[in-house]
């Protein structure tokens, strides 16, 4: 594995995808903002750096796995702009804003010499952890080779979707589906509960069939059980994705209506205090057991 990979963010899914390049044999230097969550990784190979630009300069690709919009934006302005050099590659899989990223990737190319990939994931936390994520790719042609090869370990396919900036557009239409998706599921199991279905076997009996999803197999039975732990993802981080997709619509002169309203639903359900807990707690908006 001749590239030395950079990896910023040791987060839910973080963790699982540096485990998986350090199983692969690549050698990862890593930083996170919360220094403790780097034991799992340090203990299996990862080098700690102390500040990103040091992670950038010792780096030949950098990839990003952050929170949000705002978060990615600082790292690059504060610590990978200052530090980069020419002939290096930035590969985001964080989902952000489409804009901030074009912006970005121009800056970066500008005063660095230094090319991007917007590469945002689908999967989870188990797609990670099982290197079966689905990936949606923006970037030119030579730059998305690359990716393609450091981050096989972790996906199942890796979709180029055009120039810079078009893999996030593609998350936020992912995010578009699987958040209705989880809203619907979570008032369809109420709805069945209150009218005296046994909904543990609602999973199974629509498998295969056209109303089955991933959504439904993972959250049906933890909707079922009342069972939200561990917290495989976030209801904050559907909430901003949905946020975006009604700002993309404004800019295109679109509408959203459907993904408007479970932006709504979604912010009514973390302002009661569950932003940070897993999206199977949707069916606490239905229900009041």
């Amino acid at each position: 594995m001749a590239k030395t990979l950079g990896f910023v963010g040791i987060g839910l899914m973080g963790k699982p995808l540096t485990l998986r390049l350090l199983a692969a044999g690549y050698q990862v230097n890593v930083w996170n903002r919360s220094a403790d969550k780097l034991a799992a990784v340090s203990q299996a190979g990862a080098v700690v750096c102390d500040t990103v630009g040091e992670l950038v300069t010792q780096s030949d690709v950098i990839i990003l796995c952050l929170a949000d919009t705002a978060v990615v934006e600082a790292v690059v302005k504060q610590q990978i702009l200052p530090n980069g050099s020419a002939g290096k590659l930035v590969i985001d899989l964080s989902s952000i804003d489409p804009e901030v990223t074009r912006q970005l990737a121009t800056e970066l190319q500008n005063q660095c010499g230094m090319a991007w990939v917007d590469a945002p994931v689908s999967g989870g936390t188990a797609g990670a952890e099982q290197g079966s994520l689905a990936i949606m790719a923006g970037g030119a042609e030579a730059d998305i080779a690359v990716a393609r090869e450091v981050l096989s370990p972790l996906y199942s396919r890796l979709t180029h979707m055009g120039a810079v900036g078009s893999g996030q557009t593609t998350k936020i239409c992912n995010q578009m589906i699987v958040s209705c998706n989880v809203l619907v599921i979570a008032e369809m199991m109420a709805l069945a509960k209150a009218a005296g279905v046994d909904t543990v076997k609602i999973p199974e009996a629509l498998a295969g069939g056209f109303a089955d999803s991933k959504p439904l197999q993972i959250v049906g039975p933890e909707m079922a059980n009342q069972c939200f732990e561990p917290v495989k993802w976030r209801v904050k981080t559907l909430l901003k994705d949905l946020n975006m997709a009604a700002e993309l619509a404004r800019k295109q002169g679109s509408a959203v209506p459907i993904s408007g309203l479970a932006a709504q639903l979604m912010q009514l359900h973390g302002s009661a205090g569950f932003l940070e807990q897993d999206p199977s707690t949707l069916i606490k908006l239905y229900s009041h057991n």
